[in-house]
């Protein structure tokens, strides 16, 4: 017999709006703290750049980015970015961005070949961020003094959250917990990656995750890395390796580890160099953005993306990023959500 998947209740126009007005409260009151906090000032960006020149995030290195040509160009091809990981390295220099201050903006981007996940859809919208720092700073204290910074950024809009939306209860722990890749293997040795992540969110309620994108003792990596932005591989203690990680959170819908934020310290001219010959891509060095950095025309910089509808679905309470962003979702998924009553924007 034929089982028709029952509706979920629909959401009443003004249901609707406040939904709207409160990710609307979230963003605001997240993008002005972390401004704040790392003395950052808001700048435009692009959706697309032009493809063959560095600039686009690789991700993992193997995801399409979406591409087309064009006329005015003689059909020279540009592409939908990723993110902005290298494009803003680049506007620091270009808007002449003293040490000790950076750029924030808004990212929106296609990811044509993510899964879809209840926190994963093809549709990318983050607040990325750079900042100009000293060589000097290229320290893992500077990497946590900075993390710290976004983490009360987190956990101000938290608690401003909770007095706005009486049914938002504050879960953020005070302090966040840093915590090594490879410490986290040696600790959990039996456990996947995303399973380590899990048992780590779930005791702490919030950490963050260095050396991603390096080598583990057992031979592999905890997540991957484009070897051109982050600097995974410089050594920061004997059998560590890495100024970049992941902020991870608790989050008390899903019960589960749900990651907000991917940062660190950038590439020098070694680290570069370096990453480029462990992901066996040494060619790279001669795009423009690799030549820039490789010439020194490039300050040394701290960045990284903080997702805004992953934000807003942990301060909201939210099951599913399509409660809190409109994307395009596949028919079968649709259905289940309906079943389950979660209603996509």
């Amino acid at each position: 017999m034929e089982t028709t998947l029952a509706p979920a209740k629909a959401l009443s126009p003004a249901a609707l709006l406040q939904t709207e007005e409160a990710i609307g409260f979230v963003k605001d009151t997240f993008a002005r703290e972390l401004a704040r906090q790392l003395q950052l000032t808001k700048v435009s960006s692009p959706i697309a750049v032009l493809d063959g020149t560095g600039i686009n995030d690789d991700l993992n290195g193997v995801e399409r980015p979406v591409s087309f040509p064009i006329k005015a160009l003689a059909e020279r091809r540009a592409v939908v970015v990723h993110s902005l990981a290298k494009w803003k390295r680049l506007r620091l220099m270009e808007l002449g961005i003293p040490a000790g201050r950076g750029i924030l903006t808004d990212m929106r981007a296609l990811r044509p070949d993510e899964d879809y996940s209840p926190i994963h859809s093809i549709y990318v919208d983050q607040w990325d961020w750079e900042k100009h720092i000293l060589p000097e700073q290229r320290t893992v204290a500077f990497l946590k003094e900075t993390v710290e910074k976004i983490y009360d950024a987190l956990r101000t809009t938290e608690l401003r959250v909770a007095e706005e939306y009486a049914d938002v209860l504050p879960v953020l722990p005070e302090q966040i917990t840093f915590i090594h890749a490879e410490e986290l293997l040696q600790r959990y040795p039996t456990l996947t990656a995303k399973e380590r992540e899990t048992a780590a969110a779930r005791e702490y309620g919030a950490v963050f995750i260095m050396g991603i994108g390096g080598e583990l003792s057992h031979g592999e990596i905890h997540d991957g890395r484009a070897p051109d932005y982050d600097d995974w591989s410089t050594e920061t203690a004997p059998g560590l390796r890495g100024l970049n990680g992941d902020i991870v959170l608790w989050h008390p819908v899903l019960q589960s580890a749900f990651e907000v934020s991917s940062m660190g310290i950038r590439v020098d001219k070694a680290a570069l160099r370096r990453q480029l010959e462990l992901r066996s891509c040494p060619e790279r060095a001669a795009l423009g953005f690799h030549s820039l950095l490789l010439e020194g025309q490039l300050s040394e910089s701290i960045g990284g993306g903080i997702g805004q509808s992953r934000v807003c679905m942990f301060m909201l309470r939210k099951a599913h990023i399509g409660e809190v962003q409109v994307s395009i979702w596949p028919e079968a998924v649709r259905q289940q959500l309906s079943s389950a009553g979660v209603a996509l924007l």
